[in-house]
């Protein structure tokens, strides 16, 4: 697929009947934000055609006809774990462009351009966001444990890439045997401290990550930078730790696939382009009493509407929910309880803002500063009439996200 971030999507620079090996560029990034796309397979280039994403929308994709597993000399595929790093910063943000490595926490945004801060302000700190704290999934869990070394290398690269000589790591303290298996490996690096945070959803935000650990807050509208922070989700570390240290472009990813009826819940190693139903059926198969497939976790997560969609580099997790927790209740009329006010992170006015979705007053949800939504999903859980307040502002955010865009285009 070549829309697996955000920004432009990748242009194909391959063409039908073109052999391919794994770790080939595909297509070139366009524009300032947009990323590389490698083939995770080795082949022929059968076609560019559309491929229906996790979003339900058609987007272009190259097609690969898969032929044995030949993979590109230039990635080093031993297991050696590679510490130094002697390239400048400008060298390092250069090799995970060149690698296509984007933020893997579900955002995508491209790397290297978080690397690159603008020079108006001084970055302190970096930030590793290891929290994962969505219900349901494991993969940066089980990363941390099987691949602690690498991350903390990456670390290092990352530090030495936004030139500072300090950096957290966040970890929520229901995953204890990452905190001490990653601590253990901290102490060996200087500046690099593992901060074990309380559990509270949704402290896997970036802004709510970064008050959590420094106490600053980022204002409406303002950048992590702002407050002299960079914030990386872990397996982004890891993935840049491939990228610069072993050659290797990102073209694959720790998926979890889970539900209460699964017979094998598991976290996958899998490659972009891999169809979800592989990964059902090596879990055991889609349980009798599925209600719904969720692209993500129960929170924040998108329904699928089949499970012939490809992993992508966004692609953190697969759940699979039973038809008793999949149903919604009957949505009743607002009682203005201000549950939903008071479990918004961002301090907004959810019922406000889903009226005004509703009801096509896009100016006015700008105005209330719908562009700060997180899209966490608690004030949809946490409202006694089962109103779809989510979806609404996910509805009204895109619509002026669009807006926004187009004037800013003109301008």
């Amino acid at each position: 697929m070549l829309s697996q971030h955000i920004g432009a999507p990748a242009k194909p620079i391959v063409a039908k009947g073109d052999v391919v090996k794994v770790g080939t560029r595909i297509a070139d990034p366009v524009g300032f934000v947009s990323a590389a796309i490698h083939a995770s397979v080795s082949g022929k280039v059968a076609k560019i055609d559309a491929v229906v994403d996790a979003s339900g929308y058609a987007k272009p994709a190259i097609f690969i006809d898969v032929e044995g597993d030949e993979w590109d000399e230039k990635i080093d595929r031993s297991v050696e774990l590679v510490k130094d790093c002697s390239l400048s910063s400008d060298e390092i943000r250069k090799k995970i462009a060149e690698a296509g490595v984007v933020g893997l926490g579900g955002a995508c945004f491209p790397t290297h351009i978080k690397l690159t801060p603008p020079t108006s302000f001084k970055v302190e700190c970096l930030i590793i966001n290891a929290v994962e704290c969505e219900p349901y999934l494991t993969a940066d869990h089980q990363l941390m444990l099987e691949h602690a070394e690498e991350i903390l290398v990456g670390v290092s690269i990352l530090m030495k890439a936004v030139k500072v000589n300090k950096a957290f790591i966040g970890i929520e303290a229901n995953k204890p045997d990452a905190i001490k298996v990653m601590t253990k490996e901290a102490s060996r690096y200087a500046g690099i401290e593992v901060v074990a945070l309380k559990v509270k959803y949704p402290q896997g935000s970036e802004k709510q990550l970064i008050n959590a650990i420094t106490k600053r807050q980022v204002a409406s509208g303002s950048l992590p930078v702002s407050v002299g922070t960079v914030v990386q989700n872990v397996a982004t570390v890891f993935a840049v730790y491939q990228a610069v240290q072993k050659n290797k472009p990102l073209f694959e990813r720790v998926v979890t696939v889970t539900g209460k009826s699964l017979e094998k819940p598991a976290n996958f190693l899998a490659r972009v382009g891999t169809p979800i139903s592989q990964l059902v059926k090596a879990c055991g198969g889609l349980p009798e009493d599925s209600g719904k497939v969720i692209s993500g976790g129960p929170m924040m997560g998108k329904a699928l509407a089949h499970v012939d969609v490809p992993v992508t580099k966004g692609s953190s997790g697969v759940l699979l929910m039973n038809r008793k927790d999949a149903r919604r209740g009957e949505v009743r009329t607002c009682i203005r309880c201000a549950k939903c006010v008071t479990v918004c992170p961002m301090g907004l006015e959810p019922y406000l803002l889903s009226a005004l979705s509703e009801n096509g007053d896009f100016e006015r949800m700008e105005k209330e500063e719908i562009m700060d939504c997180i899209e966490c999903g608690s004030c949809q859980f946490t409202c006694p009439t089962n109103r779809p307040l989510l979806d609404y502002c996910r509805l009204g955010k895109r619509e002026v996200g669009i807006r926004i865009r187009v004037r800013q285009a003109k301008s």
